[in-house]
């Protein structure tokens, strides 16, 4: 049986990276906050 996590950093970084982030506010939203890591 196959496991069912299979890695994909290209799809990782499509739905959930920086430019991901950009396209809507939740990059502005955590800059208010003072994160120290905007986005994975």
């Amino acid at each position: 049986m196959k496991r069912t996590y299979q890695p994909n950093n290209r799809k990782k970084a499509k739905k959930h990276g920086f430019f991901a982030r950009k396209e809507s506010n939740v990059l502005n939203s955590r800059r208010k906050k003072g994160r120290k890591v905007l986005a994975r």
